[in-house]
């Protein structure tokens, strides 16, 4: 980080001074007139990204069928750039270097606003009307609200939706909830009682499973808070009236801890819950060693676990419940997981890009109806045939008698989708999926039709509350993360509800000794600026 913030500043400064001209607003390279478009498949287009995730590699662009498709009738070709493991370490040797890729995928917000301040982006507000899927899908209002202070747009954003959408939730598997008698899973005692049933009665598999980083801890933090979501644990904070207050002194937030310190100490949850790692995960859920599974997006896992699990008995596999709630609140109030406009994260345009205009003519493809359909259900022919009369896929008969073959291709591009069009994706298959009888329809499909969409929170007045990091504000930000990502941990391991009390205690003594009141000070006034611009 030090290195970004020494060398961004020196390296591009000349840019800036150059603002109000179009050829340093492009880069310098821009190569179409106003009225000519860049047509992806008349002549090759090579392009260069880099993912800014630690996790994050990019698999081979061209092996499997979408990608393939594209390279040879688009005439694209992706080249990534890997990060070894160290992200931030690569991105910040690259601008030092000043030896930029064409396009950066990663998190909206302070990451984004850094690379702009030292003159590094492209604005993209030129190519908006002339590639008009962003406007069509997006809208004016999701495009104003990624805005940078400037008035210009740098980021274009994936999985951006106008409605509710999203995958946190539970997960159970059918088989072993169904041997042991079908009992409710409605409330947090239902749920613990539950999950000692599972460890009696089946010693090798996982009661509660949490994924990476505990996220099914976050999960159950809803499960305790009505019309509240995970994503107070994210900004480490909590919405009372018309201020954001502090996450340690959160009843709510405490009782979650000390229900899931309970069934961590009594083994009833994933014992590695903050160590282990996606491969981990993946192995238990697709060979059904979990009873319940909850995360940010289980049906990730769970989609091709449950097709496993059916392989081997058709009355296997895994469903979704209602989400958890403490007895007493209102399940129509609780939300495991949370959704943005803006979706999750957004690539930016460098000024390294040698035609920039033509980066954005395909990322604008790419979220629009036939890159979208190419890339989640495979060229045209196999699953889908054409599109509608609204515009989007006719679905093949293919389509309901392979899933697995379908669901394969997402799968493969999962790491592809870098600006996924929920709006265009989620209408689409909830369109084909009423039509269809319930054995035929796609087993994610039908959870989020039926559970997932229904309760996710709507946090896009989150967005962007974050302070730089360079700031006061940004550095009191980064110690209070870093002590509740301690105290959830010490928690965890508590011996009892009294122990994990004290704990957040202290972490709330901590967090206002580095400042922690100044920082909520300054999120509640961006917070109020959003929901202004809201009209909330």
């Amino acid at each position: 980080m030090i290195m970004v913030l020494c060398f961004v500043p020196i390296i591009i400064s000349g840019c800036k001074d150059k603002e109000s001209n179009v050829e340093a607003d492009t880069g310098g390279k821009e190569k179409h007139g106003n009225d000519e478009l860049f047509k992806l498949g008349e002549e090759p287009l090579e392009i260069t990204m880099f993912g800014n995730y630690d996790w994050y590699t990019m698999p081979p662009w061209g092996e499997d069928v979408a990608t393939k498709w594209i390279k040879e009738d688009k005439k694209v070709d992706i080249t990534a750039i890997d990060g070894g493991g160290n992200a931030a370490q690569r991105l910040s040797t690259m601008i030092a270097s000043n030896d930029l890729p064409d396009f950066i995928w990663l998190d909206k917000g302070t990451d984004v606003e850094r690379l702009r301040k030292g003159g590094a982006l492209v604005p993209l507000d030129p190519y908006l009307d002339k590639y008009t899927n962003l406007q069509e899908w997006f809208g004016e209002s999701g495009i104003n609200m990624l805005r940078s202070e400037d008035g210009k747009l740098y980021q274009y954003p994936n999985w951006y939706n106008a409605k509710p959408f999203g995958n946190a939730g539970y997960v159970v598997n059918k088989g072993i909830y169904e041997e042991l008698g079908s009992p409710p899973l409605e409330t947090t005692e239902d749920l613990y009682n539950y999950l000692k049933q599972v460890k009696e009665n089946y010693p090798n598999i996982t009661p509660f499973e949490t994924d990476v980083e505990g996220q099914g801890i976050n999960v159950l933090y809803s499960a305790f808070a009505e019309n509240q979501s995970p994503a107070n644990i994210r900004i480490n904070a909590v919405p009372e009236g018309d201020k954001l207050t502090s996450i340690f002194t959160n009843e709510e937030y405490v009782e979650s801890l000390q229900y899931a310190s309970k069934l961590y100490r009594e083994g009833l949850i994933t014992q590695d819950a903050l160590t282990q790692d996606r491969d981990m995960v993946t192995e238990k859920v697709s060979s059904g060693r979990v009873a319940v599974y909850a995360s940010a997006s289980p049906t990730d896992l769970a989609r091709p676990g449950h097709y496993n699990l059916q392989e081997e008995d058709s009355d296997d596999g895994y469903f979704m419940v209602w989400p958890i709630a403490k007895a007493g609140l209102n399940k129509d109030n609780i939300y495991p997981g949370a959704y943005d406009m803006m979706g999750w994260n957004v690539s930016v345009i460098t000024k390294s890009a040698e035609d920039p205009e033509a980066v954005f003519a395909f990322l604008d493809w790419l979220t629009g109806p036939e890159g979208q359909s190419v890339l989640i259900f495979g060229p045209e022919g196999k699953y889908w045939d054409g599109f509608d009369e609204e515009g989007y896929p006719q679905f093949t008969e293919k389509y309901v008698s392979d899933p697995e073959g379908a669901g394969k291709i997402e799968e493969d591009t999962l790491n592809f989708q870098w600006n996924g069009n929920s709006n265009f994706l989620d209408t689409a298959k909830a369109k084909f999926t009423e039509t269809l009888p319930q054995e035929d329809r796609n087993w994610t499909t039908h959870w989020q039709n039926e559970i997932t969409w229904k309760t996710q929170y709507d946090a896009t007045a989150y967005l962007g509350i974050d302070p730089l990091p360079e700031t006061t504000e940004g550095q009191i930000q980064q110690s209070v993360g870093e002590i509740a990502e301690v105290a959830r941990a010490e928690a965890l391991n508590a011996k009892s509800d009294e122990e994990v009390i004290k704990i957040l205690e202290e972490a709330e003594k901590s967090a206002q000794s580095v400042g922690y009141a100044d920082l909520l000070a300054y999120k509640t006034k961006e917070w109020q600026k959003n929901l202004e611009t809201l009209g909330k």
